[in-house]
């Protein structure tokens, strides 16, 4: 089978690899890296399960080629927390406003919620909402989620910056 060159910064550590051409971000990470915080849903694009920040911008793993990232940098749910694994604020946040529930959506939803507060930091409900309407939760009907946003924007502005 043939297979490509891929060179990947993911969680702060460099990987060199040989990939198939066809395979998929989100296979990269669960199956060859084994970092199974990215779910997969739907496994079409629409869910937000699969979501990962890729130079900071939110991708769906599941649509996106391992090709693709060459060159870049990812983060996974996995690269997120801090030294000797402390929680984010942001994942702190979730905890605090119980915006998890089953768990399955969280590791999306953490990374949007990242990618939102770095553009957006004190966004108000109607932005968080639109943000949100990416992701696919079947179990919090969003309220909490939307709260545990909220609780995170000021969170990162108490620490003075969105780490």
């Amino acid at each position: 089978m043939d297979t490509i060159p891929l060179a990947v910064t993911i969680n702060g550590a460099r990987h060199e690899l040989q990939v198939p051409p066809a395979l998929m971000l989100v296979d990269l990470l669960r199956e060859r890296l084994s970092l199974t915080g990215t779910k997969v849903g739907c496994d079409q694009g629409v869910c937000g399960a699969c979501t990962v920040l890729v130079d900071g911008d939110p991708v769906a793993a599941c649509s996106t080629f391992a090709f693709q990232v060459d060159g870049r940098s990812v983060l996974t749910i996995e690269g997120l927390s801090g030294p000797l694994g402390a929680l984010h604020p942001i994942q702190q946040a979730f905890v605090a406003k119980s915006a998890l529930q089953c768990g399955f959506c969280t590791p999306g939803m953490i990374l949007l919620t990242k990618a939102l507060l770095a553009t957006h930091p004190r966004p108000d409900r109607e932005t968080i909402a639109a943000w949100l309407s990416a992701n696919i939760c079947r179990c919090t009907g969003y309220l909490m989620i939307i709260e545990a946003v909220e609780d995170a924007a000021g969170r990162l502005a108490a620490a003075g910056a969105a780490r």
